[in-house]
């Protein structure tokens, strides 16, 4: 079941929560288009551990400075 943010903007993206070959949980953003936007990185032991690092990403993400590296 889908869980919108009640103060969120439209978005064309979605967070996915799944459990991985190794049975833990991992997160990944996907645009409408299917492509994956960025993921978790790693896996956690728990469900609600993984939910924290999606709100963390929501949370932090907005205010991030884009950074061009040569």
């Amino acid at each position: 079941m889908a869980e919108r943010d009640a103060d969120a903007e439209a978005s064309n993206a979605t967070f996915e929560l799944y459990r991985d070959r190794a049975d833990e949980w991992r997160w990944r953003l996907v645009h409408d288009n299917g492509n994956v936007i960025a993921d978790s990185g790693e896996g956690y032991t728990s469900k609600a551990n993984a939910k924290k690092g999606i709100r963390s990403v929501k949370r932090n993400a907005a205010g991030a400075t884009v950074e061009e590296l040569e």
